[in-house]
């Protein structure tokens, strides 16, 4: 088993393998099903139609008793068997004993039930919504109100958008124990705001690095040294299909600006409306050095 760890454009990804775990039975395909990428879904169905019809051919042959089909015609009772199973029903061939009508019966059972489950995969999975959130390149780290403040910004990338929406903002580091055993730590960053009204193009969320932060007293350097990641996840409902949606992402500490903030991309008009500048959304300004925050950006 793998898992797929996403990572922001230009970073090198890894799987996590999982080994000595219990496989999936049966149970489980429909869940994956539902995570399977359109054309595998689409070859599945397709092959498991045409495998069904293969059997219940031979099955014909077996029996007889399929008018106008050619003695011994493999591909004359296989398109017999999905006319049948299609409810296509030309009436070129059409079952003229017992024997053959009872597996014609046994067919029109099996195609009903095929149908009704590959009818109700594609509409779970075309009903389904996912989100589509993007995340600034950097996460930048620069003082605010004279407290150094952790910014990272994201947003809905459709246009409509997501109500009740909750963020969670996670440090991981890995160390290693004086018994020489690597240990990974997860902590929680709390939010100046955890939780959004409405999310739409753009968020900004902060996390100041005060005597509670777990970031507290941490450089470049030392998150280098505990080889550092920033994992936030989304959750909301999607104002369109009423459904819950969730992204995440994560920001190794490569990805983590110090010296900076984020570019503003919200203005006004001379009319009073309000802008949103998209193209600055990757954007980052350069902050001021202070005593309290005496990095300078990171080129």
């Amino acid at each position: 088993m793998a898992i797929e760890i996403f990572r922001p454009p230009g970073e090198i990804s890894y799987t996590i393998r999982i080994i000595g775990a219990r496989k999936a039975g049966p149970r489980d395909a429909y869940h994956a099903l539902l995570r399977m990428p359109w054309w595998r879904v689409i070859a599945i169905i397709a092959s498991v139609f045409l495998g069904l019809n293969a059997i219940f051919a031979l099955l014909y042959m077996a029996v007889g008793g399929v008018a106008n089909a050619r003695p011994g015609s493999f591909l004359d009772v296989f398109y017999f068997s999905v006319q049948t199973m299609g409810t296509v029903g030309y009436g070129a061939m059409f079952p003229t004993s017992t024997a053959a009508n009872n597996v014609m019966v046994l067919e029109s059972i099996a195609g009903l039930l095929f149908t009704a489950l590959a009818t109700g995969l594609v509409f779970v999975r075309f009903s389904l919504t996912r989100a589509r959130m993007v995340f600034a390149r950097y996460a930048a780290i620069g003082p605010m109100d004279g407290v150094p403040t952790l910014q990272i910004r994201f947003g809905n990338d459709r246009s409509n958008q997501i109500y009740d929406a909750r963020m969670r903002l996670i440090l991981t580091t890995t160390s290693r124990t004086s018994e020489g055993v690597v240990f990974y730590h997860t902590s929680d960053l709390p939010l100046v705001r955890e939780h959004a009204p409405t999310l739409a193009r753009s968020w900004t969320i902060l996390h100041r690095v005060e005597e509670r932060s777990p970031l507290h007293g941490h450089t470049p350097e030392s998150l280098a040294r505990l080889d550092a990641e920033l994992l936030i996840t989304v959750s909301g409902i999607d104002d369109t299909s009423l459904q819950s949606v969730n992204a995440r992402w994560t920001y190794e500490h490569t990805r983590i600006v110090w010296g900076a903030r984020l570019a503003d991309i919200l203005s006004e008009t001379p009319k009073g409306d309000v802008l949103v500048d998209l193209s600055r959304f990757h954007e980052l300004v350069p902050t001021t050095p202070t005593e309290n925050f005496p990095w300078p950006r990171q080129t």
